[in-house]
């Protein structure tokens, strides 16, 4: 009988792994991509008449102006910007600007100051810098997934048959079981992060990983309490719910309640301990 103050305890603050912080392989690439203009900007630097070379330099050579965005750490090629002189819509995939409207751009963006003034030494050194900075906005994204990435491994382990990212239609065509008490009689559906399937029972899970806490916590407790008493009327399917992270510390009300009714609450410890090998290793 497990004990659910100790298995709280062993929740982890994060499981962020090396790979989480920085994408450095995706800035490299999109450094490469530009590396050519990015040199040919280089050639301004310290100029004493940086207007007059910027402009040279654009009308010899236009595709230069696809670096731009990056300088500014701006994704889109496509910048507005207005002031009491107007309002413009830059393009710089596709410039439609003349080179004195581009010039205007660099000089009221601070471009042309931080080139002349030679406050940067190299602007490949520069932009990676950028990049780096702007690869920070993907850990939301990375963070989001890491929770699956990390419960698949342990499903990869146990050499059971699973399928990730099922819609409970699917499972209902798959396997020919009717799955309405969880459907509300088909008007819902949904899609599990995971099903497993062994030659009796058809496990269905959700995973997630919450590093606050906040209402969210409660809400998805009660909803997977209700989740796993709707599974009990179908023969041959069970609930399984991954969850883990220090949120739960301020969130445990809810989650004990859920943890008391359900049969498989599992967190990573348990992975660690072979609860997969347990329920449907193969």
């Amino acid at each position: 009988m497990r004990e659910f103050s100790s298995w709280l305890a062993k929740m982890r603050p994060s499981i962020n792994g090396y790979a989480y912080y920085v994408d450095f392989p995706k800035v490299y690439a999109n450094i490469d991509a530009v590396r050519i203009e990015l040199n040919m900007m280089n050639s301004l630097i310290g100029s004493s008449d940086i207007e007059a070379d910027f402009k040279r330099l654009i009308e010899r050579y236009p595709e230069v102006l696809t670096c731009i965005p990056l300088l500014l750490a701006v994704r889109q090629h496509e910048i507005y910007a207005q002031d009491e002189d107007g309002a413009f819509l830059y393009d710089f995939d596709k410039p439609k600007c003349s080179a004195d409207q581009d010039i205007t751009f660099m000089k009221k963006t601070g471009l042309l100051d931080l080139i002349s003034r030679h406050l940067v030494s190299n602007l490949v050194d520069y932009a990676l810098g950028v990049e780096t900075g702007l690869d920070s906005n993907g850990r939301k994204n990375r963070g989001g997934h890491q929770m699956e990435d990390l419960v698949e491994g342990f499903l990869r382990k146990t050499g059971a048959e699973y399928y990730k990212e099922m819609y409970l239609n699917d499972i209902e065509r798959k396997w020919n079981v009717d799955l309405s008490a969880i459907s509300a009689e088909g008007t819902t559906t949904k899609r599990w992060d995971f099903v497993v399937k062994t030659p009796t029972v058809i496990y269905v899970m959700e995973t997630n990983f919450y590093t606050g806490g906040g209402s969210k916590l409660n809400e998805t407790a009660r909803s997977y309490k209700l989740i796993a008493e709707e599974a009990r009327q179908i023969a041959g399917v069970e609930f399984v719910w991954i969850t883990d992270g220090g949120g739960w510390k301020n969130a445990r009300r809810n989650l004990e309640e859920t943890f008391r009714a359900m049969t498989h609450l599992y967190n990573i410890d348990d992975m660690e301990h072979g609860v997969f090998e347990r329920l449907f290793a193969v």
